[in-house]
């Protein structure tokens, strides 16, 4: 099994990345604040104003090495890395697959059905575990998971891709109109009322927005450690720019890698309502010391371990997006019958 790689976040503005032998020193305002080794690093992500030299960038492609910028509030912008990695013959298998909308809806249809059970096991989850005795929000959760049991027997039978993606919208608006119920701290300030971004208009869709970057971001590198085209998918069809499978298989890990990542920052008070900011165009964004807490809470959270459901092996959640990706490519090389989404029990 593939050991964690670490990941190196740079927030500080005005850091600049450079080589030094086979060491990433970060420096600011001419100060080596630190030293990595490469063989140490799978990605470096970069966030606003921080630059690299071509030197250190030609370092991260001969080690595998991820670069990705983002701006400070988590949009992406742009990744350099090495040559293309993997056997030509899985790419071309995954445009063919790609290019048939059956073969695509079949796909996709793994990819939702598990999506929108590891979202009732969410609210599940969170039903079983209040404390807080509010009838209001227990029969709101209750009748969220109840109406989720439809959309998953629908997906139970072979369907086009349209009609699969009908009903992942559905399934998704089911699914956030309880997730306001789901905050139990700090209510005056944490609240949901619907899903928006670009930008967020709220501290919650901040912190959903930012963690779904960071999850992308983690699911790119995989599928391309694995040969696969992180821009060609399934669910997701082709948008230049647009990372597609990469978001298809977020899908999967949104309800237990993301939000239920998020619903912990806030019910465990670990990000603070002064720690966002509301811009004059109405656009929330977090500072730096809470986007800071953010990503060693995100790193603190895949050094966790739990059992993969298909594999029946012990791995570290940050591995997980390592293993989906590796289970897609033994699909579309013919080695499994069909591709096993991540199911959270």
């Amino acid at each position: 099994m593939k050991q964690l790689l670490n990941t190196l976040f740079v927030t500080t503005q005005g850091s600049y990345l450079a080589k030094k032998g086979d060491t990433v020193l970060v420096n600011v305002e001419q100060e080596t604040r630190l030293r990595v080794p490469i063989h140490t690093l799978g990605s470096i992500v970069c966030f606003g104003n921080v630059a690299c030299s071509p030197f250190l960038m030609g370092l991260c492609g001969e080690n595998n090495v991820h670069l990705s910028f983002l701006t400070e509030n988590g949009r992406f912008l742009a990744r350099v890395h090495g040559p293309v990695n993997g056997n030509v013959l899985l790419r071309k298998e995954q445009y063919r697959r790609s290019d048939s909308l059956e073969d695509s809806a079949e796909i996709a249809r793994a990819i939702v059905l598990a999506k929108i059970a590891n979202c009732r096991v969410v609210l599940q989850r969170a039903l079983r575990d209040r404390t807080d005795n509010n009838p209001d929000a227990e029969s709101a959760i209750a009748s969220a998971v109840n109406e989720l049991s439809y959309p998953l027997e629908e997906l139970r039978r072979p369907a086009p891709l349209d009609s699969v993606r009908g009903t992942e919208g559905i399934a998704a608006n089911t699914y956030f109109s309880a997730f306001d119920h789901l905050i139990t701290a700090n209510k005056d300030a944490f609240y949901f009322k619907d899903r928006n971004r670009r930008p967020p208009m709220d501290n919650v869709n901040a912190l959903l927005s930012f963690a779904y970057t960071l999850l992308v971001h983690d699911i790119s590198s995989a599928l391309e450690a694995v040969g696969l085209d992180p821009a060609v998918g399934f669910l997701h069809r082709d948008r230049p720019g647009r990372p597609s499978l990469a978001l298809d298989m977020m899908e999967e890990f949104r309800p237990y890698l993301a939000d239920r990542f998020v619903l912990s920052l806030v019910n465990r008070r670990q990000v603070k309502p002064s720690g966002f900011r509301k811009t004059e165009s109405g656009a929330v964004t977090m500072d730096d010391e809470t986007r800071k807490a953010v990503l060693v809470a995100w790193q603190n959270r895949k050094q966790e371990e739990r059992v993969h459901p298909f594999l029946q092996e012990t791995v570290k959640i940050g591995l997980l997006p390592h293993v989906q990706a590796m289970l897609m490519a033994r699909y579309l090389r013919g080695d499994l019958e069909g591709y096993p989404p991540f199911l959270w029990r």
